[in-house]
């Protein structure tokens, strides 16, 4: 895999779909006179890139917005289609999926390799990199060992090296049931600290059991944040005015 910091991004003309049409991308367009963030994966929907790789740049994206970014690309040897599918299947609102389907700029990049053996064909090597008005400043490329190595092209890595002190987001989720007054509560509580969370509703994704087999207690809302149970409503309100008295 080829090294490519400090020299220019190379250019290539992507083919995306916008309202319904296919439009050409400029490599050009998209990083002159911007700090941008790519990471490049080998394949939408594939396990990796779906549970790990893309999600969690899309957890971090504000985060790397207040660090100076001002755009995070995900590309892929895959077409216009695939891509467009795969975010709407991820939620991946925060990220721009760039479809690199004839590997152009991914082969300038000396990033092309071939996953015949899958039958893939040729895909693009997993690696992040930042690039400052067109010059790559640096590059995160995973080892060149067999298999679909993840270890350093991950958000948190580039996020440590643009700034290691940068607070991400909480990792919050709530368990919640439809009609709750005291759930609505909580979730006004964080929405008003600008926190965002993921909700288990009892009764759909769960039922009291899941509870009560979870957090001991019969009651919702109930919510987790970084791994610690705060418990419900007026717990969370106590947790949140502690935090700000910090």
């Amino acid at each position: 895999m080829q090294n490519r910091e400090n020299q220019n991004v190379p250019n290539a003309t992507f083919k995306t779909r916008q309202d319904g049409e296919f439009v050409d991308v400029t490599a050009n367009s998209i990083f002159d006179n911007k700090t941008v963030v790519v990471f490049s994966l080998p394949g939408a929907f594939t396990p990796t890139c779906s549970s790990s790789h893309l999600p969690r740049y899309n957890e971090l994206a504000q985060t790397f917005k207040d660090n100076g970014v001002d755009e995070i690309i995900c590309l892929s040897v895959n077409d216009a289609f695939v891509m467009d599918a795969w975010k709407s299947d991820q939620e991946s609102e925060n990220i721009n999926l760039i479809p690199d389907g004839n590997g152009e700029f991914t082969e300038k990049m000396g990033m092309l390799v071939d996953k015949s053996d899958l039958g893939f064909g040729k895909r693009s090597w997993r690696y992040s990199m930042l690039v400052i008005d067109g010059v790559i400043k640096k590059m995160f490329i995973e080892d060149d060992v067999p298999g679909d190595p993840f270890d350093v092209s991950d958000a948190d890595t580039m996020l440590n090296y643009i700034n290691p002190n940068a607070r991400k987001p909480d990792a919050i989720t709530m368990m919640t049931k439809s009609g709750c007054p005291y759930c609505e509560n909580a979730k006004t509580l964080l929405q008003a600290h600008n926190m965002a969370f993921d909700e288990i509703s009892v009764g759909n994704d769960a039922n009291l059991r899941s509870v009560r087999a979870i957090t001991g207690q019969e009651t919702v809302p109930q919510i987790f944040i970084n791994g610690n149970h705060i418990g419900g409503s007026e717990d969370l309100e106590k947790y949140l005015a502690s935090q700000n008295a910090a």
